[in-house]
């Protein structure tokens, strides 16, 4: 395939290019419909002076248009005001040509001279139509593009939600957690067979979540709360007595959506390299509320240990954490990763989400 133009220097040429086309249709029409007056210097002036001042014109609105973040507001508010804008920047179109033709390219009184006020009035209405014209071509090209990239998001989105499910089957749910996880209820099963049964549940509801799950934007903060509680009661069972754990989480957050399987990523983070591999084991809390500023959800998971990440090696759970923070709420989300500054021996991970 050919490259591609720049945005903005495609902007241009198409500017360039339409008004240039708009001047020489004006000079066609005086051709063809006033063959009295004869195609000289000066209507060859007046008609790129038409082009240049609207090309600007149009530019001018764009800019302003952008700067007001005009484009964010709802279809009803913004109609009225392209409208008013338009008759402004009609009106200011026709001054500053007026002021061109008069002091710089100064035709004969045989062309005209200069406009009267019914010819004026008649002047800036077609300029303000043809400005309409040009609106509505740029805001229909302008939702095209927006519809584009939300598509061409969304798919990078479920792309990426897919391959966090799969890269969190293979991390978390590999056959050696599955075998360890087996073993360690068919050990229950002649001494414990009540809660054999109920590990055999929760490795169950793990197992159901993570596939039915796969693909979706987000969940309540509920549900993935209970597959929080399914993952720690399989760990609880493999570290026993070296595994204490603790949730908090306000009763008003539970409704919050969140991105499924993120809070269990964290969990297994905190578990797999913070915890497990010290021979007391430690503790390990969980905390959501919700925060009136923005309003945002913020969810802390603190556990004992040492924050001693790899260089160049973030980890599978927590790149999938930061893209898919990113993809679903850009920089409305924030992650942090690192040394608890509050407590000493801990490792904080917390995430603030906009709701």
């Amino acid at each position: 395939m050919p490259p591609t133009l720049p945005r903005q220097r495609l902007y241009w040429l198409i500017q360039g290019v339409s008004w240039l086309l708009y001047a020489t249709l004006g000079l066609l029409l005086i051709s063809l419909f006033a063959p009295k007056m004869r195609i000289g210097a000066h209507i060859v002036a007046i008609q790129a002076a038409l082009g240049v001042v609207m090309l600007l014109t149009t530019h001018g609105l764009r800019a302003y248009w952008r700067w007001r973040g005009w484009w964010q507001r709802p279809a009803g508010a913004l109609l009225w005001r392209l409208l008013l804008s338009n008759a402004v920047a009609a009106l200011a179109s026709q001054l500053v040509l007026g002021s061109i033709i008069a002091f710089i390219i100064r035709p004969p009184a045989s062309l005209g001279g200069l406009s009267g006020g019914g010819r004026f009035l008649g002047y800036v209405l077609q300029t303000y139509f043809v400005l309409g014209l040009w609106t509505a071509c740029y805001a229909g090209l302008h939702y095209l593009r927006r519809y584009q990239q939300a598509e061409v998001a969304k798919w990078q989105l479920q792309a990426a939600a897919r391959e966090a499910e799969m890269r969190t089957l293979q991390a978390q749910l590999n056959p050696h957690f599955l075998f360890n996880g087996l073993n360690n209820i068919r050990a229950l099963v002649m001494e414990d067979p009540a809660r054999a049964r109920l590990m055999m549940t929760h490795l169950a509801e793990l197992l159901r979540y993570t596939m039915q799950r796969n693909g979706a934007e987000r969940v309540p903060l509920a549900t993935e709360l209970e597959i929080v509680e399914n993952y720690l009661q399989l760990e609880a069972l493999q570290l026993e007595e070296r595994l204490h754990y603790a949730l908090d989480v306000a009763p008003e957050a539970l409704a919050v959506p969140v991105p499924p399987m993120t809070l269990q990523l964290l969990i297994e983070n905190a578990i797999k390299h913070g915890l497990a591999p010290r021979p007391a084991g430690g503790r390990l809390s969980l905390v959501a509320c919700l925060d009136a500023v923005g309003p945002t959800l913020r969810v802390a998971v603190r556990n004992t240990g040492t924050y001693q990440p790899r260089p160049g090696h973030p980890g599978v759970g927590v790149r999938n954490v930061r893209e898919r923070l990113a993809l679903l709420f850009g920089p409305a989300a924030h992650f942090y990763i690192g040394p608890d500054p509050l407590l000493p021996d801990t490792v904080l991970a917390e995430i603030s989400l906009p709701i």
